[in-house]
């Protein structure tokens, strides 16, 4: 097959695209990537030297970037009626602010506080741990406050931006549990962890949850048997 995603199944910017390309119906090959294999990594890094996963190739051409991966499959591999970004520009821009906001705030953050977990404890940075906390916090509140008024995270249909909240919110919140005041954000997360798509991608990781350095905190559900 000549469209192909390299991806790891623990890393949330690749659980992003697995979940878009759940809900675009797109097939493509899915490549594991060990970067820890000399070879393996060499040959990635040769694709794209940023060494960053997801990265679509589809031929000759490579895609990198999570979000540019959704909106290239949704242009040239989905049906017409198959859509993350909406046509509509104002429409449009509202799903980029949130897919940015999530990555930027909820993510990002996310995943400082998951590395910080993964170093050698003296080499552990608190203050910084401290700040993506708190980034977290903010994030939440924000995202609480712009559902007051919307079903998904940019509207009333599923979009881009609920690829990027579904990876980033399941893992925040075994750091950063949701305020009780959030209700609507809450909510907002139950949708998020009933839809097909996002149930496919969290049951295809199950294997690997064992490996998540929080995995204590995991949903009942996806949490491992011997913690």
């Amino acid at each position: 097959m000549a469209l192909s995603l390299h991806f790891h199944p623990l890393s949330s910017f690749c659980h992003k695209a697995l979940i878009a390309l759940n809900e675009l119906d797109v097939e493509v090959e899915r490549r594991f990537l060990n970067l820890g294999d000399p070879v393996e990594r060499a040959e990635f890094l040769a694709h794209w030297p940023t060494g960053k996963m997801p990265l679509l190739i589809d031929g000759d051409r490579v895609v990198p970037e999570t979000s540019v991966i959704i909106e290239y499959l949704a242009r040239h591999h989905a049906r017409p009626d198959q859509h993350l970004v909406p046509a509509d520009g104002d429409a449009a821009l509202e799903v980029r602010l949130m897919d940015r906001l999530l990555d930027l705030y909820v993510m990002l953050p996310m995943q400082a506080i998951v590395g910080d977990r993964l170093r050698a404890e003296a080499d552990r940075d608190p203050i910084a741990v401290g700040k993506a906390r708190d980034t977290l916090a903010m994030a939440y509140g924000m995202l609480d406050e712009r559902l007051a008024d919307r079903t998904w995270a940019a509207g009333e249909h599923f979009s881009m931006a609920d690829c990027a909240a579904a990876p980033s919110l399941f893992y925040a919140t075994t750091l950063v549990p949701f305020a009780s005041s959030q209700q609507r954000l809450a909510a907002y997360y139950a949708r998020l962890m009933q839809r097909p798509s996002v149930v496919r991608t969290l049951d295809e990781a199950r294997p690997f949850f064992k490996f998540y350095p929080y995995r204590e905190a995991l949903p009942a559900e996806y949490r491992p048997e011997d913690v």
